[in-house]
């Protein structure tokens, strides 16, 4: 259990607003990376890019969107960057992200669940560096929408 990254955050949002901003890719791209090509539909693409002129490295290439109920929640496989690709990418199935939407009167609580990582010491340091990496972007997010109503 231990193995699984959940974070949360209560952005000053509604519920429609706080599930664009993980499924719009200019939203996307305002806060958590350089580039996306997101289709949000049920198999459809969720492709992140940090460095778009290098698509295969630091990105979620290939990465697919499983599941999807509009504002309320998301969940896509996801890739490992660079250093850990030569195992993360390679497994079946890949790690696998569910973000959860809950809208609370003037504002949302977001989920993030991340699972799928399995148990040997190079596992562990990819999923301590995602979990940094998590928490870093939700809280550029939330100081991006909290602000903004400030």
């Amino acid at each position: 259990m231990d193995n699984i990254i959940h974070l949360s955050v209560q952005l000053r949002c509604n519920s429609h607003r706080a599930f664009e901003l993980f499924s719009v890719d200019k939203l996307l791209e305002s806060w958590l990376t350089e580039a996306t090509e997101v289709e949000p539909v049920t198999g459809g693409k969720y492709e992140l890019f940090w460095e778009p002129n290098n698509r295969e490295d630091n990105s979620t290439l290939g990465c697919k969107i499983t599941a999807i109920e509009a504002d309320k929640f998301l969940s896509f496989e996801w890739r490992s960057p660079k250093q850990y690709k030569h195992f993360a990418n390679n497994a079946d199935p890949l790690t696998h992200v569910v973000v959860f939407f809950i809208q609370n009167d003037d504002s949302t609580q977001v989920h993030l669940i991340h699972s799928g990582w399995r148990s040997s010491p190079e596992w562990e340091e990819a999923r301590q560096w995602q979990e940094r990496a998590w928490r870093e972007a939700l809280k550029e997010l939330e100081k991006k929408i909290n602000d903004s109503h400030g």
